[in-house]
């Protein structure tokens, strides 16, 4: 394998723009490994261990076109140059929050703790600290990412860059910006952090389940290395279309995507469980929760249950003021009863499952789950003689006699379609994409090295910039107008 020494050097920017693209074979070379990434330094033992909690931190600001000029600034930046408006007077305290864990993480490990974090930061908010001149905040980041006392501690999860809910991203999009967030990062905190990045967090945890979409996305996230997935309990279901069994929660599942062809790709996913309210994480109840599980089976072998949650992390009073408090509190709870290494401890994503297969689990054991309605699908196309017209016609009988069918996803926020009432942000957000591979596909096929052009970086940036989920979150009005003006902006590009 290519050993991260001899590897070109990343820019952080390039062509004005974050380095999202330009070293795919560099990246690639990083990623396809199947090295251990936490046994060589966990400080764990299963033996000793009844339960565990994994906890992640979602972070993101959007790219919005709001400078001085309409210039590509990040909302973050605009908070602190609007502080009058609405809730922007909590940009600092954002800040704060975006950089704390490199405050946090080395208090409690100096006191004798024994912390674990997950983080997944947005694209779109790693460039606004970039451009912000934030270095205290990105220096705090890279103190517990590559300094070799804090690795166990610390989780990175991969990403879409530009927080694109995923079962309306153009599917050819998918993988361009799972690469680009690795090129991001990489360019950040350097190749071996990025070697450490296996498992992934989608935006709004939101998992398609058009049968063509997830295989896709599936496919993608393997190609690019990832070994496992965070789905929302609420977005899966058994093959027979039933939910999980309560107890299923808490060990690993196996995820199975079937595509309109019969093609088949599965991926291991660990369940977060409950809804989205931030008090989950902020008062840190996976731990209590915990504290009532115990071990579990996998096919013949006991392992440690596992409450996994995730939560925005800044966002609302609760991250704000009350988290800071009960992170501390409850790792020095745990330190204080077991040095955090026995009874109730806390696990990161691919800790555990590393763990769990060094002991022996394996995967095909795991608990089969798909993507909610799909059972559906199932059950009036033979999946061993499933073609893409079979399986239309059967989405489109579904769509007009079952009003509980769907084929957009499910995700964290149920309650909001990214879909329904946003024509005007999807039609154009399609049509970017469309032409953005009609003019670059021809070219990429007989010359990878365009990926370095600063035009074809231009271009990408907008076309993933259009796919920010908060233009379809806020309503009409001055958001979408803002995916008005970045669309304008990429379609003259393009045109270019």
């Amino acid at each position: 394998m290519t050993t991260t020494t001899n590897l070109t050097s990343l820019p952080e920017i390039q062509a004005n723009s974050p380095n999202i693209c330009g070293y795919e074979t560099e990246i690639s070379s990083v990623n396809n490994n199947d090295e251990p990434i936490f046994i060589p330094t966990t400080n764990l033992n299963l033996a000793d261990i009844s339960a565990g909690m994994c906890c992640a931190l979602h972070m993101h600001q959007p790219t919005i076109p709001a400078g001085a000029n309409g210039e590509l600034i990040s909302n973050l930046q605009y908070m602190f140059e609007h502080p009058q408006s609405g809730d922007n007077h909590n940009a600092e305290p954002f800040a704060w929050c975006y950089s704390r864990m490199g405050e946090f993480i080395p208090q409690l490990v100096a006191e004798g703790c024994n912390p674990r974090i997950m983080l997944d930061y947005s694209g779109n908010l790693l460039w606004g600290l970039q451009q912000m001149g934030r270095e205290d905040i990105l220096n705090n980041l890279k103190k517990i990412t590559c300094e070799s006392q804090y690795q166990p501690h610390v989780e990175w999860l991969g990403t879409m860059w530009s927080h694109a809910v995923i079962p309306s991203t153009p599917i050819p999009d998918l993988k361009l910006h799972i690469q680009a967030w690795q090129h991001h990062f990489a360019a950040i905190f350097g190749y071996d952090a990025l070697k450490r990045v296996k498992g992934f967090s989608p935006p709004e945890m939101h998992l398609p389940n058009h049968p063509d979409t997830l295989f896709e996305y599936l496919k993608a996230l393997k190609e690019c290395g990832y070994r496992w997935l965070m789905v929302q309990e609420n977005s899966v279901e058994r093959l027979d279309g039933s939910s999980l069994p309560h107890d299923d929660k808490y060990i690993p599942n196996r995820l199975v995507a079937r595509n309109s062809h019969g093609e088949t790709m599965a991926m291991t996913v660990l369940i977060k469980t409950q809804g989205s309210d931030t008090k989950l994480v902020g008062q840190m109840q996976p731990y209590y929760e915990a504290k009532g599980r115990g071990k579990q089976q996998i096919g013949n072998l006991s392992v440690p249950s596992l409450v996994t949650q995730i939560a925005d992390g800044e966002n609302g009073g609760v991250m704000m003021n009350e988290f800071p408090r009960d992170f501390l509190r409850v790792w020095r709870e745990i330190g204080a009863e077991s040095g955090g290494k026995s009874g109730v401890v806390g696990f990161n994503g691919t800790e555990y499952l590393e763990l769990i297969e060094a002991a022996g689990a394996d995967a095909q054991n795991y608990p089969i789950c798909q993507a909610v309605n799909q059972h559906k699908i199932w059950a009036k196309v033979d999946p061993d003689n499933a073609t893409p017209e079979k399986v239309s016609d059967a989405i489109a009988q579904l769509n007009e006699s079952d009003p509980n069918f769907h084929m957009e996803g499910a995700s964290w926020t149920n309650h909001l379609s990214w879909v329904k009432g946003y024509e005007n942000v999807l039609e154009p957000m399609n049509q970017l994409s469309a032409a953005f591979h009609q003019k670059y596909d021809p070219i990429l096929a007989h010359d990878p090295g365009i990926t370095k052009d600063a035009k074809y970086q231009q271009a990408l940036l907008y076309n993933l910039l259009l796919q920010t989920s908060c233009f379809r979150y806020w309503g009409q009005g001055t958001w979408t107008e803002y995916a008005r003006t970045i669309f304008q902006k990429g379609e003259a590009l393009l045109k270019d």
